[in-house]
């Protein structure tokens, strides 16, 4: 009586052989290789695009921090878990522009926003002063809102408004690559560059 071959007899090895391939080839070799032509192209943005004050990291230029100090540009608002500008919580909070939750912590940023800057009720706040970003990460405030909190900054720090001003306009980007997005400002940028300014 003849034995019956089982269908997949004789695969186990090539199958074997071709998973331990992939694995070492798109689990080591790719990302190894992909993170050397970084290091090698990019060396900044590969590790981590970092802020120094001298010999110590303050932070990174693609993540925001929470300065809520008078004396400071602020960010803008982040949703992300219990603590503002969480790396490991990275997230928004999904309600939409009809939802009613979103309205009145809008209303209350707007009028925190104003009394915190000084505006009257007929300024118009930037929008992105007031809601959070996608990943709550953002770095980056607009010109206008900016502009709106030099005065409070030049104030804390007993400096002309206009210097602030110009500060601002200095460390501006303007849109990527000519096309995409607004000019904006990196709020720890612009921040490290307050400091850094000589004592009035």
């Amino acid at each position: 009586m003849n034995e019956q071959k089982s269908p997949l007899r004789g695969l186990v090895r090539p199958v074997l052989v071709s998973a331990a391939f992939f694995m070492g080839l798109t689990g080591l070799a790719y990302p190894l290789a992909v993170t050397g032509i970084a290091h090698l192209l990019f060396p900044h943005q590969a590790h981590g695009s970092l802020v120094e004050r001298g010999d110590t990291v303050v932070g990174s230029e693609v993540l925001g921090q929470a300065f809520t100090a008078p004396a400071y540009f602020h960010p803008r608002p982040s949703l992300t878990a219990d603590t503002p500008y969480n790396a490991a919580a990275s997230g928004a909070s999904n309600l939409g522009p009809t939802s009613r939750k979103l309205i009145d912590a809008v209303a209350e940023r707007v009028a925190a926003y104003r009394r915190e800057n000084g505006l009257a009720d007929d300024v118009q706040v930037p929008v992105d002063a007031v809601t959070a970003s996608a990943s709550g990460l953002d770095p980056d405030i607009s010109l206008a809102n900016a502009y709106l909190q030099a005065a409070r900054v030049a104030r804390s720090r007993h400096l002309p408004e206009a210097r602030v001003r110009e500060l601002v306009d200095r460390s501006a980007a303007s849109h990527q690559f000519g096309v995409l997005g607004e000019p904006r400002v990196n709020v720890l940028q612009l921040n490290a560059a307050l400091d850094a300014l000589p004592a009035q």
